[in-house]
């Protein structure tokens, strides 16, 4: 007779194996669904979404990975979705959005955050939220890739942001 922990283990190793398996598969290609009367649903992949270019170090930019899984040029969408891989010693230099909020999730790491009060550390786990016109940024100050997730309500793009960097933060 198996008892309830054995049970529970079997059944934890067999959905292991399974997330193991999909992880292995072809990342799903973007496409859009839709619903009659309803807007299109926009479904893509982290593996397929291109880093950006031409995001510039003395715009703020420094060494980053930035990704825009969900965006105006993508979806249509009013806001902003990405996905950001600072590699140690990059850099988003203190900013601020005048036309949207932003929020940010540390997925991955350890750094420091810009913020009015100056440079506070910041760790897997940690959720920021930057109100429009609120001076922000993170600095990887580890040894470690940082990955963070982040979103912009209210602007869809770069441009539409109202994106200013604080000339006095720029260390190089």
């Amino acid at each position: 007779m198996t008892s309830k922990s054995e049970k529970f283990g079997f059944a934890l190793g067999k959905a292991f194996k399974s997330v193991i398996a999909a992880a292995k598969e072809p990342p799903t290609p973007p496409r859009q669904t839709t619903t009659p009367g309803a807007p299109p649903m926009y479904r893509t992949n982290i593996r397929n979404v291109e880093t950006v270019d031409g995001l510039r170090r003395e715009d703020g930019w420094v060494d980053m990975q930035v990704q825009f899984l969900v965006d105006k040029k993508s979806a249509g969408a009013n806001h902003v979705v990405g996905r950001t891989v600072l590699k140690p010693g990059a850099r988003h230099e203190r900013h601020r959005h005048h036309n949207c909020d932003e929020f940010f999730i540390v997925i991955k790491g350890r750094g420091h955050i810009y913020s009015d009060l100056g440079e506070e550390p910041s760790v897997e786990g940690d959720v920021v939220y930057s109100p429009r016109g609120c001076w922000h940024g993170f600095n990887n100050t580890s040894n470690e890739d940082v990955v963070l997730v982040w979103g912009w309500m209210g602007a869809g793009s770069i441009e539409d942001s109202g994106y200013e960097v604080d000339p006095a933060s720029r260390k190089d």
